[in-house]
Formats: structure tokens, C-alpha cells, sequence
């Protein structure tokens, strides 16, 4: 099928795919193709084009003003009518390279039409929790719950739950799954998928031996690598791992897992390279031993819940004899 810009000139549905593509970056020149779009354009696109790209530049961006300065371009042409976005990078992601296309592409109604039946524009909700966030909850239009970790980054398309429940994590979450035969709740965890029907679970999409890891709190979880050879089914108190050719799974036998979400720690003798383990998810804490022989203590103590960094610094060094000193974002004990 062809499509025609205000300007006369016809263009097939791949044809406006691929100048999608070159405008964003994506796919290499196609001088004639090009060179037909930028004939007699009434919308001086080529200038705008030149702006556009010189935004690939290291100097800073303002990502906001530049997306909103998309929108209300799609918004004044009747292209765009209802948006809702919770702090996505968007220079980051397919869906913003387009949308400057589509500014660009301005003059083209029949274009932005073309993409968004193709789904350029199935619009996406990001929701990002920062370096110092955690316990940030997400309610979905299903009745479930997701809890993000700090430093994480949950994705789901606006229409979730019409078609199916599929979504995207980078990072760390526990997930409340209401129950739903049909639609499996689908997580994209990177070099994982993860699914289940109904259940209470923990991912995290890149451990320390950077493979994805899942806990399963209540309910029946099925890991599967992205090759679909390997695949494993976890029972409430598994953790299951899932790498490149490799799926194995063993009972939870860390109290403290969950601690980043419930805020209560307890140790009964556990040694602090233990607790130092521990306290890395909990509160994102760095914590060097200047001595081997620290690591290997057993610590014995319930500090309040949610306690500060600082102070479970203090009751270690308190029931140790050691001190401590801080370098940023690293803490060094040493004896005294």
C-alpha cells in the first residue's frame, strides 16, 4: 500500500518504515529514498533533521524540553491525544528516536498513522526507582502489585492486561501476581523470562555471577532462558538461577532476602562477609575489611527495623572493637 505526503510524493509502508529508521539512526542512508523525502519539502525537514542529529552530541541534553517539544508538535497535528509516561529516559529508547522522526516527519499524517498501526506508538509506562529509592510500588491495572529495589527499572505497555500481561525489568523487584489463567504475568528479565499465573516472587535480573535470580515466596514460577532450552519450575522457598545454557535451583536458606523490602535484619552467628553480602542489597553499602580476619566473625544481633547505614556501621564496630572510616560511598573497618 502507498502512502502520499502533502506534498504529493508516494511512499510504500516500507519504504516509510525505512526512512523511520534513517532519520533515527537506526539503518545506514539510502541516498535515493532520502533524496525523494527532502524534494520540494515544505516543512524544511532537512533542517530539522541536521538539529535532531546534532543532539547525538556529547554535550548535555535536556530530555525533557526536547520531548516535549516533540509532543506538543504530535499533539497540535491531532497525532497524538492521550500520553502518560512516569520518568522515562526516552533518549534511550526506540519509541523517542521515533517520535523525532515523527517531528521530522511532521507534514505526514499518513506516516505517523503508519506507525502507529504498526505500533511504534504502543505507548509505554516506565517507572524507575533511583540509587537512593526502594520499596518504590507499582499497582497494575490487574490488581497486582510490583515493589522496586533501588537502581531498578520496571516497563509496561499502557494497554497491559487487554492482550496480555507481559512486562520488562532491569534490576531488582518483588511482584504480588493476581491470579490469571489466560493471561500468564510474562516478565522479560534480560537473559531470562519469567512466568506465572499467580503468585508472590523476587527477581533480580542480574546477580553477582550475572545470572538472573528468582525467589519464589508463595505460588509456582516458571525461569526459562531467552534459547527456551533451559527452563526450571520453583516451589515456594527456591531460588532458582538462570544463565546462558545453565538453570539450577536450591532452597533459600538466607533469612535475609528479603530484607531490602521488609526493612528487618537478624543474624544468629552468621559471618560479616555474610552480613557485608547482606547489607550491599539492603542499603547499596561498600563495606572493606582492611583485615581478611574480619569477615570472619559471627555476628549475633537484631538491629531495629529499617535502621539507617550508619547506624548497623556502628553496631558492628561496636561488637567487634573496630572502627571505621568512610571514602564516598565505601566504608573500611579495620581493628582498633
Amino acid at each position: 500500500m502507498n502512502k502520499v505526503m502533502k506534498n504529493g510524493k508516494e511512499f510504500t509502508d516500507r519504504e516509510w518504515e525505512a526512512l523511520a529508521s534513517i532519520l533515527s539512526d537506526e539503518k545506514g542512508e539510502q541516498t535515493d529514498l532520502i533524496s525523494r523525502f527532502l524534494a520540494d519539502d515544505p516543512n524544511n525537514s532537512g533542517q530539522m533533521w541536521k538539529d535532531l542529529k546534532n543532539m547525538n552530541s556529547k554535550e548535555e541534553i535536556n530530555v525533557d524540553k526536547a520531548w516535549n517539544k516533540v509532543h506538543s508538535r504530535l499533539t497540535d497535528s491531532g497525532l497524538l491525544t492521550d500520553e502518560k509516561v512516569v520518568r522515562a529516559n526516552f533518549t534511550r529508547t526506540t519509541f523517542f528516536r521515533i517520535a523525532a522522526a515523527v517531528l521530522i516527519l511532521i507534514g505526514l499524517g499518513t506516516a505517523a498513522l503508519y506507525m502507529n498501526n504498526s505500533g511504534y506508538f504502543s505507548q509505554k509506562i516506565t517507572v524507575i526507582a533511583g540509587m537512593d529509592q526502594k520499596n518504590i510500588e507499582v499497582p497494575m491495572p490487574d490488581g497486582s502489585k510490583i515493589y522496586l529495589n533501588r537502581n531498578s527499572v520496571f516497563t509496561y505497555r499502557k494497554n497491559f492486561g487487554e492482550h496480555n500481561r507481559n512486562v520488562k525489568l532491569k534490576g531488582e523487584a518483588f511482584f504480588e501476581i493476581a491470579h490469571d489463567v489466560i493471561k500468564p504475568f510474562i516478565i522479560d528479565a534480560g537473559k531470562a523470562s519469567v512466568k506465572v499465573v499467580g503468585t508472590s516472587f523476587n527477581v533480580i535480573t542480574d546477580n553477582p555471577e550475572s545470572a538472573v535470580e528468582v525467589f519464589v515466596k508463595t505460588g509456582k514460577v516458571l525461569v526459562s532462558d531467552n534459547t527456551g532450552d533451559k527452563s526450571i519450575q520453583l516451589d515456594p522457598g527456591y531460588i532458582g538461577t538462570v544463565s546462558e545454557g545453565k538453570a539450577e535451583k536450591a532452597i533459600n536458606t538466607n533469612q535475609n532476602y528479603m530484607s531490602w523490602k521488609t526493612g528487618h535484619l537478624e543474624y544468629n552467628g552468621q559471618k560479616l562477609s555474610i552480613v557485608f553480602s547482606d547489607l550491599k542489597r539492603v542499603y547499596n553499602m561498600d563495606i572493606v575489611a582492611d583485615d581478611s580476619l574480619i569477615l570472619k566473625y559471627p555476628w549475633k544481633f537484631i538491629p531495629a527495623d529499617n535502621s539507617s547505614a550508619e547506624t548497623i556501621i556502628r553496631l558492628i564496630c561496636g561488637s567487634f572493637n573496630l572502627s571505621y572510616t568512610k571514602d564516598g560511598s565505601v566504608y573500611h573497618l579495620s581493628k582498633k
